[in-house]
């Protein structure tokens, strides 16, 4: 019979054995590139093709892009800046605005990094990866919302503040979410609010969501847009892709026809409506 000694070495040599085969060694990031993507396990992985938007193509988000690139352009010369929070409807250009603000700014020293909601417990570990290094950096998280019952969004208020570390001063989070306050609202958290001599004094849920939000400096809202944006949109793409735009009566018509069957008027929607005219106008050609 084993000894309870001999029991707890042989658990201790399992558990080292466990980790050695779990625990992969980070290497040296490869600082040659302008995007990154976090995985756990195995750190900054380089992004060789990053996705190429100019903000010239996107349209009718005029005073969101002013706000952003003003907030960008302090950031990379080294000056005070805000963390970002993009929401809104779905498809109203919100990351497309991310990766387009990369595209102006890499060659002054940005960089990107895309982390999954899931890898939000890495942030700190990601942080302080980029201490000292020159370059300045986004940390990127894409369509970003949280479920009552999910823990994992602490992290994420600890990095933007609430940390016993300082955040470093070459980076920030740029968020996107289809919710103001990332996480579901529930009506009977609000029967909890109370008016106190004229003031709204929030219940603790609605606290709790309202934190996390405020903590990102600049808020930048999206709606959906009007039939007359969505055709314009449209018609850049259709413009930019070399056929006919919705001056035509037949692809104004099919344009509708198309946001329509999907029930939205979107930036995404009228890109890829665009994209079907325009492989079936070439291939009529061919």
């Amino acid at each position: 019979m084993n000894s309870p000694d001999n029991l707890v070495k042989r658990i201790e040599a399992i558990v080292e054995r466990l980790e050695g085969l779990f625990t992969r060694k980070r290497e040296e990031p490869d600082w040659n590139h302008i995007a990154y993507r976090w995985r756990s396990g195995s750190g900054l992985q380089p992004v060789p093709h990053p996705h190429r938007i100019e903000l010239g193509d996107l349209l009718c988000m005029d005073r969101q892009k002013a706000e952003i690139n003003r907030n960008t352009r302090q950031f990379v010369h080294g000056h005070s800046a805000n963390n970002v929070l993009l929401w809104g409807s779905r498809g109203t250009g919100k990351s497309s605005l991310i990766k387009a603000i990369l595209t102006e700014y890499a060659d002054r020293g940005l960089r990107l990094i895309e982390v999954e909601k899931e890898d939000l417990i890495d942030l700190s570990d990601i942080v302080e990866q980029l201490f000292e290094r020159p370059e300045r950096f986004v940390l990127f998280c894409d369509d970003l919302s949280f479920e009552a019952d999910d823990a994992s969004y602490k992290s994420l208020k600890a990095v933007l503040d609430g940390s016993i570390a300082a955040p470093p001063e070459n980076v920030l989070i740029y968020a996107t979410s289809n919710r103001r306050h990332l996480l579901p609202e529930y009506r009977e958290e609000n029967l909890d609010t109370r008016v106190v001599k004229g003031e709204i004094h929030h219940g603790e849920g609605v606290e709790e969501k309202i934190s996390l939000s405020e903590r990102f400096g600049l808020w930048l809202s999206f709606y959906p847009y009007s039939q007359e944006e969505y055709l314009q949109i449209t018609d850049h793409w259709l413009a930019k892709l070399g056929v006919q735009t919705t001056a035509d009566g037949d692809i104004r018509t099919g344009a509708l026809q198309w946001a329509l069957k999907r029930g939205s008027r979107s930036g995404r929607v009228a890109w890829q409506f665009a994209r079907d005219q325009a492989g079936r106008m070439h291939m009529e050609a061919d």
